[in-house]
């Protein structure tokens, strides 16, 4: 794994991620935001305790593991990666509460022309901010955007102390189902 110093993780907000993603995926996954490690790397889910990568494998989506740096090879498998808001934080608290709806506004606008099949949004928070939807839990939603129908998935960031790998496994495989189904 690549150490960086406080001054290149610091760097690295200013830096975009790109998107791993195709048009017509199965499943669009959609995190946050990037975190410095992220955004330093440039592969989606790059923190050591990010859970994302192992709970992907686990729950069936992928026939390994893979890690950050292979990311690519999930659109041989129909997935996909974005984010809610492009701008790269050492937490998600930093993110305001606008950045989080005009990234909910872009993010709909970009389904309309990726369409892919779901959209898996990864955090309830997120998607309750980004989409004004309060009362949202994790799994299925109403909510469509175009024939893009939605998922929110639980966080997999380490800091997330309610969902262990396992139980996100489950949760990712109910997905994984009804994506396949």
């Amino acid at each position: 794994m690549t150490r960086f110093t406080q001054a290149e993780l610091e760097a690295a907000r200013n830096r975009l991620v790109p998107d791993v993603v195709a048009d017509g995926l199965a499943v669009l996954f959609c995190g946050i935001n990037p975190g410095l490690m992220t955004a330093a790397t440039g592969h989606h889910f790059a923190r050591p305790g990010n859970r994302f990568w192992p709970v992907l494998h686990l729950s069936g989506f992928t026939p390994r593991l893979m890690k950050p740096d292979e990311q690519g090879e999930l659109l041989s498998y129909g997935l996909g990666i974005t984010n809610v808001v492009a701008r790269a934080t050492a937490r998600a608290d930093e993110l305001s509460a606008e950045e989080y709806r005009e990234g909910g506004q872009l993010l709909a606008s970009k389904l309309t022309g990726w369409k892919p099949r779901w959209l898996a949004v990864l955090g309830v928070t997120a998607y309750r901010a980004a989409f004004d939807d309060r009362r949202a839990q994790v799994g299925p939603q109403e909510r469509m955007f175009g024939d893009t129908r939605v998922w929110v998935l639980p966080n997999p960031s380490g800091l997330n102390a309610h969902w262990t790998a396992a139980t996100m496994a489950e949760e990712f495989g109910r997905l994984r189902d009804a994506a396949r189904g």
